[in-house]
């Protein structure tokens, strides 16, 4: 079976370079990035509400929306999953305090 995540970055690069009057993420893309990366804030803050008012099924939904988001940047950015799961790897058994504290300030 395959990953929903998968399907979705597949999906969402097929239709980066449709109509923006047909899709949604080829509107958002030609309106650029800036938009693209306003519109993860805008689901990230509804994200933390649905969190804060332990709204489960809300968080749930606001969660796949913030996902969807993300996705959409990182291929505006010529990323993807696959280089997220390689920084997560690299991470791999290395503690938060530690990973930040290695970061340039």
């Amino acid at each position: 079976m395959a990953d929903p995540l998968d399907i979705l970055e597949q999906t969402i690069r097929a239709r980066r370079t449709a109509s923006p009057d047909s899709s949604y993420v080829a509107k958002l893309t030609h309106r650029g990035r800036a938009k693209i990366a306003q519109k993860l804030g805008e689901e990230a803050t509804e994200t933390v509400i649905a969190a804060i008012q332990d709204d489960r099924e809300e968080l749930t939904k606001e969660a796949a929306d913030l996902v969807f988001h993300l996705l959409v940047l990182l291929a505006d950015a010529g990323l993807g999953l696959d280089d997220v799961r390689a920084e997560l790897a690299r991470r791999e058994g290395v503690s938060g305090i530690e990973e930040k504290a290695s970061r340039p300030s």
